[in-house]
């Protein structure tokens, strides 16, 4: 069946994510050592990196909102130094805007350009990335995100959801993601078809069960591959 349309994952698929992530953290830390020392000592990086992994074991509800998971942390960070309430819209802007600072592979962006000329394209991610603050927002149509889905990969049904965004059949949708279980098997879950951008070259986990249809480099290989098939939109 032709491919008519695309969903697309964001952080390790356009753009490496940690460098960002980091730098985020390190805002945050240095705006807290400034305004807030008190909480900087009794929270350094690691510290504050633990909490928020505590509070997302605890949250289980907030799986699909790594937002919210975030905003707690800063929020039991203050209190347990006796501070409320916290200054969270303040740091969580800090936070924000470092995050979206992200260097795209060199490959992304062309490829994208290429792929968004003639095929429909979603961003569909677990994360909390900003299209628009990282100015690619124009070579989407549409954008679905965990946190406003209230679901997040691999539950099919976000998949789903993104078809109906876009008016297509899941079959004629093909999922490009990195993360072999969460866009992989997820999509497939779906009935969506599926590409792995595989940077690294990683073998497929056999555990996974079925390897995907497309097992790619890179971008640029995904859009030669959509380029050279038969009635290509």
């Amino acid at each position: 069946m032709r491919i008519v349309a695309l969903t697309l994952d964001l952080d390790d698929t356009l753009w490496p994510v940690q460098p960002a992530l980091e730098r985020a953290e390190q805002a945050v830390d240095a705006w807290l050592q400034q305004h807030y020392p008190d909480v900087a000592r009794a929270w350094p990086i690691a510290a504050m990196r633990e909490l928020r992994n505590r509070v997302a074991a605890e949250r289980l509800d907030l799986a699909h909102d790594f937002t919210t998971q975030r905003q707690l942390t800063l929020q039991h960070a203050f209190a347990a130094c006796g501070i409320a309430p916290a200054p969270v819209d303040a740091l969580w802007e800090i936070y924000f805007a470092a995050r979206n600072s992200v260097e795209l592979y060199p490959d992304s962006l062309p490829a994208l350009q290429r792929i968004t000329a003639r095929w429909p394209l979603a961003s569909l991610t677990n994360g909390n990335a900003d299209l628009q603050r990282i100015g690619i927002h124009a070579h989407f149509a549409h954008h679905i995100c965990a946190r406003d889905s209230g679901m997040a990969k691999p539950d099919p049904r976000i998949f789903v959801a993104a078809a109906e965004r876009l008016g297509v059949a899941p079959a004629q949708i093909l999922h490009v993601g990195d993360d072999p279980a969460m866009d992989m098997v997820g999509a497939r879950e779906a009935g969506l078809r599926t590409a792995w951008i595989n940077r690294a070259g990683e073998p497929w986990p056999p555990e996974l069960g079925p390897a995907p249809e497309l097992d790619l480099r890179s971008m640029t290989a995904l859009a030669d591959w959509l380029e050279a098939q038969p009635c290509a939109a």
